[in-house]
């Protein structure tokens, strides 16, 4: 089967190739993906900027896929549901914290970037009906990070002004589709114009460019301040963020891609009696409720685009040039292939009509 791995290469470490298809085992499942899509830590992976690496494994955290085999015959409902694969593994007892030994599918495990994929039969869940296999494909690890981080966290609802920031971005797109599903007034900031105009149009009540100078000035004075903040950025923003800050007010963040500031304005914050929480990914708990709030909801994700699994490595460059809106997915499945077999298909059901229909009029002339 085609996969792509990781390889201790010095010019490139993504390399797509043939390997061979995974043994199924008792309590898992193999199952035909279908799609994948990327997330940041992908491309962490392949700069070699993420804890715990291990090269000659696949990666890709986020799929979805038909179950086309089961290791134990008590599993055997599964065969043939389209599912979408949780990326949590051993998140632990507790809801508030990960385990010692937690990780996350595509790395140390073999994950989704795969023509194949044998997975623990409790890592799947139903795709939500009303999504598309690539929407779904779009959705685990970003909309699990999300959810912890809108409604564990930080507490969302109808009463809220929250702000997200990087508006674009994976998780950040699912944090502001679920304070909006909620009733949240929300608003953005972004480095982009178009991604701002988008924010408004899909609910939005504002946004401002952080790369202009007083960006937050014009948020406090669109906004009256903030009740909860959703941030993935850290880095000396954190201040002004802490100052668009109602008294009482969340600042949840879930990263820290501009690195640590260099101060934090602790006056502030205990003067305001804020909150500054970090959050992670979620429990397999919380994963079970995100997909229960999608589905009633009706969530779909926004698809950047959709690039063939032959062209992943393209998919790594875009995804590094940070230009895109919402999840680049992998298609994994050939489509002519599928094309060809349905005409197959199609072409042996006549061939079986026409044989009858033969044998009938073969009768009438006797």
């Amino acid at each position: 089967m085609l996969a792509l791995q990781l390889q201790d290469n010095p010019t490139e470490t993504l390399v797509l190739q043939e390997v061979e298809t995974p043994k199924i085992a008792q309590g898992k499942a193999l199952v035909k993906m279908k799609t994948a899509s990327l997330n940041h830590r992908d491309q962490w992976i392949r700069e070699g900027k993420y804890p715990g690496i291990q090269f000659d494994t696949t990666l890709g955290s986020d799929g979805c896929g038909v179950v086309v085999s089961v290791g134990s015959e008590q599993d055997s409902a599964w065969v043939d549901e389209e599912v979408i694969i949780n990326p949590n593994i051993n998140w632990g007892e507790s809801l508030d914290f990960q385990g010692e030994d937690y990780r996350i599918l595509g790395n140390p495990d073999n994950g989704t970037f795969a023509e194949y994929l044998v997975i623990d039969i409790d890592r799947l869940e139903q795709k939500p009906a009303h999504l598309t296999s690539e929407e779904a494909a779009a959705l685990p690890l970003g909309g699990l990070t999300a959810f912890r981080a809108t409604f564990t966290q930080a507490e969302v609802n109808a009463d809220d002004t929250v702000l997200i920031s990087g508006f674009g971005g994976g998780v950040a797109q699912f944090a502001f589709q679920f304070a909006i599903a909620v009733g949240a007034k929300v608003f953005v900031t972004s480095g982009s114009e178009e991604k701002i105009t988008k924010a408004i149009s899909l609910g939005a009540l504002g946004g401002a460019n952080y790369k202009e100078e007083d960006w937050h000035k014009r948020l406090q004075n669109a906004s009256g301040g903030f009740t909860k903040i959703i941030d993935s950025a850290g880095g000396d923003q954190m201040n002004l963020l802490i100052r668009l800050l109602k008294p009482a007010g969340r600042l949840v963040f879930y990263g820290a891609t501009l690195g640590l500031p260099e101060n934090l304005d602790l006056h502030k914050i205990f003067f305001k009696q804020l909150r500054i929480q970090g959050s992670t990914m979620g429990s397999d708990h919380e994963f079970s409720e995100m997909l229960d709030f999608v589905e009633s909801n009706k969530i779909r994700p926004l698809v950047d685009s959709i690039v063939p699994f032959k062209k992943i490595i393209t998919a790594f460059d875009k995804m590094q040039a940070g230009n895109q809106l919402g999840k680049i997915v992998i298609s994994i499945e050939d489509k002519t292939q599928v094309k060809s077999s349905m005409k197959q298909s199609v072409s042996k059901v006549k061939d079986f009509f026409s044989g009858i229909f033969k044998k009938k009029e073969s009768k009438k002339s006797e």
